[in-house]
């Protein structure tokens, strides 16, 4: 484990050295490391899922890191195996292009994103930007596919040195996006640094993660996962940036990953002028409590309520001989499975995505199908893991429900749903 897991010391975005243990949930696998079929026998090690809140700048982060080549190198998540996320990258590529207002073959890059299928760079491109195609990421299967989809997809992390080869043959982008990958680097200063100085004089660099104050209000916990090292908020990103030398000058809530915000930052030197959003976003996390560590026992008691009925239901069941599957193979899965102690209680899990098809999950090497074999099984119940889905999920299988099965959804409140109710939900 001393070769894959590093203990950070300090915050990653104000350097204190005083942070308090908010949040703790069960140690887990890695949370995208599903297994082939014949890598049956193979050893997972479990790793620490403790969230810190430091008590200078309030800023919510993981502080086990394990390093990025045993997470990415491999790494199988694609924006179109997350439904609608496709869609809402082309929109995102359209409202931002439009808000920024640079005239057309303005230079973009795209920095390692999960958009690493290209959704993102297309829909610039069709609005008109010269996009270079440098969506850098080191998930060495995701590249070559975007590549081959006609978006160059450099399979190596980001840094300065790669920055000034890229400004030297390319010149100096004004738009740089980084989306759900900023929350996923440990060494945040060293990064944004290099956008900064990669990026033009009056460039905007835009990203989007998933919200510390969304996250926890809409008890969306299972998206903490060794993957997703920060939680970011507004107040001590603002902070943040302005000791770098930028300025974070607008926020705007989006719905996606259970409530996130797509920030925007310019260089001090920057000629855009300050939006309420930012400092409306502040008072909003300060009248919410989260900078507090009450906030986050109230959050973890929540989570331990719904632990406790969904294993309250679920227990007697699979005592009694009733079979439940699973429906939802992300890692988001991994969390709800490790931390609830699903591990007993779920014969298979099925998604629709094909690469997660015919292997096993994370940890508990639970084998993972096609959805199909719902109806050749034919469980009892039906444990939806990707409970953010539930609508789409249940409309797609009501021929389930109606031969008499029932899915259980465990957030962001523990309910049953068969065919008497399905309307309700």
């Amino acid at each position: 484990m001393a070769d894959v897991i590093v203990r950070r010391k300090i915050c990653r975005l104000c350097r204190c050295e005083v942070l308090d243990l908010a949040l703790t949930l069960l140690p887990s696998a890695l949370a995208d490391e599903f297994l082939l079929t014949s890598q049956h026998n193979l050893e997972q090690a479990k790793y620490p899922l403790d969230l810190y809140l430091c008590r200078k700048c309030g800023f919510s982060q993981l502080l086990d890191v394990v390093t990025g080549n045993t997470i990415y190198l491999n790494y199988t998540h694609e924006t179109i195996s997350a439904t609608g996320l496709g869609t809402h990258f082309i929109k995102y590529s359209r409202d931002v292009a439009a808000a920024l207002s640079f005239p057309p073959s303005t230079l973009m890059i795209d920095i390692g994103s999960h958009d690493n299928d290209g959704s993102l760079l297309r829909g610039f491109k069709d609005a008109g930007y010269r996009v270079l195609g440098l969506g850098i990421d080191p998930a060495r299967e995701m590249s070559r596919n975007a590549t081959e989809a006609g978006i160059e997809t450099r399979p190596e992390f980001f840094t300065s040195e790669l920055g000034r080869k890229i400004a030297g043959a390319h010149g100096r982008p004004k738009v740089i996006t980084a989306n759900n990958i900023y929350a996923n680097i440990d060494d945040l200063e060293g990064i944004t640094v290099a956008i900064r100085e990669l990026m033009a004089d009056d460039g905007v660099f835009v990203f989007e993660s998933f919200y510390a104050l969304d996250w926890i209000k809409n008890k969306v916990f299972d998206f903490m996962y060794h993957e997703h090292l920060s939680y970011f908020s507004v107040k001590p990103l603002k902070v943040f940036f302005d000791r770098l030398g930028m300025d974070l000058f607008d926020v705007w809530p989006v719905a996606t990953k259970g409530g996130s915000m797509r920030y925007f930052v310019q260089k001090k030197s920057g000629k855009r002028t300050s939006q309420p959003s930012v400092n409306l976003a502040i008072e909003n996390e300060d009248n919410f409590g989260l900078f507090t560590l009450k906030t986050f026992t109230t959050f973890a008691a929540q989570i331990e309520k719904l632990k406790n009925e969904a294993l309250t239901f679920m227990n007697p069941l699979v005592a009694s001989g009733k079979k439940i599957a699973g429906f939802g193979a992300s890692a988001t899965t991994t969390t709800l499975m490790h931390h609830f102690e699903l591990e007993k209680n779920i014969s298979f899990i099925v998604d629709d995505f094909k690469v997660k098809q015919n292997t096993l999950s994370p940890g508990h090497k639970i084998p993972v199908f096609s959805p199909d074999v719902i109806y050749q099984e034919n469980p009892d119940y039906i444990f939806i893991f990707a409970w953010r889905y539930v609508h789409p999920i249940i409309a797609k299988h009501k021929r389930y429900l109606e031969q008499g099965g029932k899915f259980i959804v465990p957030l962001p409140e523990f309910k049953v749903i068969d065919k008497s109710n399905f309307g309700e939900t």
